[in-house]
């Protein structure tokens, strides 16, 4: 049964372009598709990349579990289209790095380098003063400066 955050690609066998379309929790079939067609299962994908400014230097802390991460803020150029429809020039996204390579890479950014980010989007739960909050960050895989600031 496939699962209903994943992806369906139908190819036909007269049509070999393939078409995309939500799978359902169960197999519902497909009333255009022909008895040739075959369906293959695509899993989900969370990749996120970043090119964009540092905002201020990276930031180390220890968590009360006693992992340490590093939270860098980016600051990312909208695009033109995006620009249109919004007064918003920019994004400000945290990205935060856990494993020790990507947290050397980092520690040696300055504030303004041009920097690339690879990681996905991962929404973290924790308890603050006022409760329990929680926050998207960019989990970071791979990291690095691409132009270092004046």
């Amino acid at each position: 049964m496939p699962s209903s955050n994943s992806s369906t690609v139908t190819t036909r066998k007269d049509d070999q372009r393939p078409t995309r379309r939500r799978a359902r929790a169960a197999a519902v079939p497909d009333a255009d598709a022909d008895s040739q067609s075959s369906e293959v299962q695509v899993p989900s994908r969370n990749e996120v990349v970043l090119h964009g400014r540092l905002a201020a230097p990276p930031v180390e802390r220890e968590l009360p579990s006693g992992d340490l991460l590093l939270t860098a803020r980016i600051i990312v150029d909208r695009d033109p289209a995006a620009r249109q429809r919004s007064t918003q020039r920019v994004d400000t996204l945290d990205c935060v790095a856990w494993t020790a390579r990507v947290q050397r890479s980092m520690r040696r950014w300055s504030t303004g380098d041009l920097i690339a980010v690879t990681g996905a989007l991962r929404r973290r739960f924790y308890r603050a003063d006022s409760g329990p909050v929680s926050r998207v960050e960019v989990e970071v895989r791979q990291a690095r400066r691409l132009v270092k600031a004046a």
